[in-house]
């Protein structure tokens, strides 16, 4: 089972997630999100149980509790949605003879 964690502090780790999470089950892994930028951690993260009713226990036990400081969201993870491929390379782009500044056609 996937599970989505919220709210996370920017100073949680993906071990101290797991070792949240195994006291109710088998925890096959525990990652913290992070921009890509920066490094630093986007405040939520995702964990997956080899078991479903482990894992739902473990939602309901912990959805809305204290965790390092923050009061924390747990939920099933929904799957990740397909993006549309960004058209990067058509873009129409530019802004014509419209370039601002003096304006030709107003005299």
């Amino acid at each position: 089972m996937n599970i989505y964690v919220a709210h996370l502090s920017w100073d949680t780790t993906g071990d101290s997630l797991q070792n949240l999470f195994s006291q109710y089950g088998e925890v096959t892994s525990a990652r913290i999100v992070t921009d890509r930028e920066t490094g630093r951690s986007r405040g939520f993260g995702f964990v997956d149980m080899t078991n479903d009713e482990e894992g739902q226990k473990a939602i309901d036990s912990l959805n809305e509790t204290e965790f390092e400081g923050r009061t924390i969201n747990v939920s099933v993870a929904r799957p990740r949605e397909e993006r549309r491929p960004n058209n990067y390379g058509n873009r129409g782009g530019g802004y014509g003879n419209n370039g601002g500044g003096y304006d030709r056609r107003r005299y």
